[in-house]
């Protein structure tokens, strides 16, 4: 039986399993915004490992990095159609660098990830 439940249970031979009603208690009483919560279970909060942001924003970058360089050089655009070095093929290029650095970002993350989850925790140490 936990806190929630009535006396006997759902699975109970109760009057409340019965459909006769529900039964008024102690822990079937509704609770009000403003009050409390019912102690329940406790809830550990454990940060994220170190380099986890780094991986998630080096991934990010490096796949919208090209995308944004298309998008920005295609805006701009050239009144010469001849060019070989048009703003189109300048922006893909620059964002192709940005998205280099954010795969090199990436990978450091990932580094500093296998790394701590290979060093484990004191607790494990001890």
């Amino acid at each position: 039986m936990n806190p929630i439940e009535p006396a006997g249970g759902p699975a109970a031979g109760s009057a409340a399993a019965a459909g006769s009603g529900p039964v008024r208690g102690a822990d079937t009483e509704p609770v009000h915004d403003d009050a409390p919560a019912p102690p329940g279970r406790r809830v550990r909060l454990e940060p994220t490992p170190p380099g986890f942001w780094w991986m998630l924003l080096g991934a990010v970058v490096a796949l919208l990095g090209p995308f944004f360089g298309i998008l920005i050089g295609s805006t701009v655009g050239s009144h010469d159609t001849a060019g070989r070095m048009d703003p189109l093929y300048w922006g893909f290029f620059i964002g192709g660098l940005i998205g280099v650095l954010g795969l090199l970002a990436a990978g450091f993350g990932i580094m500093t990830l296998m790394r701590r989850s290979r060093s484990g925790t004191p607790q494990e140490q001890s």
